[in-house]
């Protein structure tokens, strides 16, 4: 009987603020989304972090003829085999070094040549401009500092470079996306537990007769408020179930379809379903506990008879 009068005591609560209701859910639903988006954003870039990571190289390019002219680094000449042969037995020798491989001039050309072949620059530029240069792969690619610090001012070494600074804008760039989406989150966040506080207040004040009378025949403080935190409960777990399909639908269209990123961007390593369905539990708990402990919160002060 208890149970059944709190039932329709939520029924009453919904229907009498139908409006407000509405809007709790929008931007409970809003604001999970974009909590649940900043989740899976930060794991995509983790993701292609340990993807990309793990096939960049460190570059130690040597001194060619033309850097012996014009770069100070180089001005004792361009490299000779016995100082390359020498970088690589010192390469080999490191702990933190998985594998070395040397590219010739004539190499660096040919790679040259494939990725910017129809380019005007391309045209003038012959193997002799090309550097040789040492390609090492680290065991831990963090460590890359091991190697330039070792390497960088040795006799025939131009630069040390280290591939990850290529991507590092990339990674950048999605962080600041994701801190973005977390702040505009956070804002989306607070409309919906000030919707739910003033909601539970309004409902409050409309039935504060029926408070007063269930107080009068004896009913506990958590009796007469459990209607109350049931509405805002149902109403942010409705939230969350639309913050769900939102993440399901976002990652269908901008993945797998409708814009299809994952055909678009082969060499990307986009994160699975997996990931996805693992992170819905915690939106939909999130859902439905944070109007919950909202409301509670508020009856305290507004459910007073």
């Amino acid at each position: 009987m208890r149970a059944q009068f709190v039932l329709s005591e939520i029924g009453v609560g919904l229907r009498r603020n139908l409006t407000m209701t509405f809007a709790v859910i929008v931007s409970v639903a809003l604001s999970l989304a974009l909590f649940g988006g900043a989740l899976l954003m930060r794991e995509q870039v983790s993701t292609m972090k340990d993807y990309w990571y793990d096939k960049v190289n460190v570059s130690i390019f040597l001194c060619n003829k033309a850097d012996a002219a014009t770069a100070a680094k180089c001005s004792k000449g361009a490299a000779t085999r016995q100082q390359r042969e020498q970088i690589e037995a010192d390469l080999k020798k490191m702990d933190i070094v998985e594998s070395v491989h040397h590219e010739t001039a004539d190499e660096a050309f040919n790679h040259y040549k494939q990725q910017y072949g129809d380019t005007a620059i391309a045209s003038v530029v012959t193997p002799d401009q090309m550097q040789e240069s040492v390609r090492v792969k680290l065991k831990d690619p963090e460590k890359y500092k091991v190697v330039a610090t070792a390497f960088a001012g040795r006799d025939g070494v131009e630069s040390v470079q280290d591939q990850r600074n290529i991507l590092q804008n990339l990674f950048d760039l999605m962080n600041g996306m994701n801190i973005a989406a977390l702040g505009v989150m956070g804002l989306m966040l607070v409309i919906a537990l000030m919707l739910i506080v003033n909601t539970v207040r309004v409902s409050a004040f409309s039935r504060r007769r029926e408070t007063g009378i269930m107080r009068l025949v004896g009913a506990s403080s958590f009796y007469i408020q459990m209607p109350f935190i049931m509405e805002a409960a149902f109403a942010g777990l409705l939230g969350g179930g639309v913050a769900c399909v939102l993440l399901l639908v976002g990652r269908y269209f901008l993945i797998d379809h409708g814009i299809a990123l994952a055909d678009k961007m082969q060499l990307v390593n986009f994160i699975g379903w997996d990931a996805v369905l693992a992170k819905l539990p915690l939106v939909i708990a999130i859902g439905l506990l944070m109007p919950a402990v909202a409301a509670f919160i508020a009856l305290r002060k507004y459910l007073k008879v």
